[in-house]
């Protein structure tokens, strides 16, 4: 257990003896929290909350993330993303974009969500019984699919999904790397749903990119040493609903999931001196299994 502020402390071990890392501030304090900024260890004394973890009173006080004196460096999240004034303004902005396509739906109907909806191949009678999807070209629609809500329900669950993790997962990496995120979390379900369910099925909806942001929330956790039990008792839940009610795309949703481990997993723990070029190879290699997944199921369709 880690001391409390201002009580006696313990003798500590032997120079290279096993054990938990000691507080920078308050040497012999062992702790197992560290800054999610700078990374040094931190007692309970020194942790200033954040969006995501704890953050120190140095990197809290000048805002660089180092230590270093007041405006040495831009601030930076813990994936190395520059904090922006608005921290949310990605996730206003991609709630505004499914409420304008639902608009769109209420006003044009079944054949506008015929034209955009994730479908393999199969013909179409709301479009003429001509044939449509994915394997017959229509790429597209591996990513229209994903703002696309024909009910009032359905949205409004994606939607509180979305700002509720939004407002925790945007702020912890920045906003380009949370449009990463979401674009390639929402393809990687996409992706699933076209090479495992029935060609003639279709699907849409934002769930693949909000369990991506689920799983993205599970590493986040996990890096900053939060207490995983409400995390997965979370994804637990949301996993028995995937696949207990009916109607529900289970390969859209474990893609996301998938997706958005993968991405936050390279993210968070790349290294510090070569943090963005690995950030874009993990998220190139991603996007390359994407690619490849949709290329072996279009070739079997055709």
């Amino acid at each position: 257990m880690d001391q409390a502020p201002g009580s006696p402390q313990e003798p500590q071990g032997s120079p290279g003896a096993p054990g938990l890392p000691s507080c920078y501030r308050h040497p012999g304090r062992e702790t197992g929290i560290s800054c999610t900024r700078c990374e040094r260890p931190i007692c309970p004394e020194c942790m200033v909350s954040a969006s995501v973890g704890f953050q120190c009173p140095e990197c809290v006080r000048d805002g660089s993330g180092t230590g270093h004196a007041p405006g040495a460096n831009r601030p930076r999240t813990i994936a190395g993303g520059t904090i922006a004034d608005d921290a949310f303004l990605v996730t206003k902005v991609l709630i505004g974009i499914n409420i304008a396509v639902f608009a769109l739906v209420l006003v044009l109907g079944e054949r506008f969500v015929a034209q955009i909806e994730l479908i393999g191949l199969a013909r179409n009678p709301q479009l003429g019984f001509e044939v449509v999807g994915v394997a017959d070209g229509q790429w597209y629609r591996l990513i229209t699919a994903v703002f696309l809500h024909e009910e009032l329900p359905h949205i409004l669950f994606n939607l509180l999904g979305l700002w509720f993790l939004g407002r925790i997962v945007e702020p912890a990496l920045g906003r380009s790397r949370f449009i990463a995120l979401y674009l390639l979390s929402g393809l990687g379900g996409s992706a699933l749903a076209y090479l495992l369910a029935a060609p003639n099925q279709p699907s849409l909806g934002a769930s693949g990119a909000i369990f991506g942001l689920m799983g993205a929330f599970v590493v986040l956790a996990r890096r900053s040493n939060l207490d995983m039990r409400p995390v997965a008792i979370i994804l637990a839940i949301s996993l028995v609903l995937t696949f207990a009610r009916p109607g529900i795309s289970w390969e859209g949703h474990i893609g996301g999931l998938v997706t958005g481990v993968l991405l936050t997993l390279g993210m968070v723990y790349a290294p510090r001196e070569r943090r963005l070029p690995v950030q874009i190879a993990v998220s190139a290699a991603v996007l390359l299994a994407i690619v490849v997944t949709v290329a072996v199921r279009t070739a079997a369709l055709t």
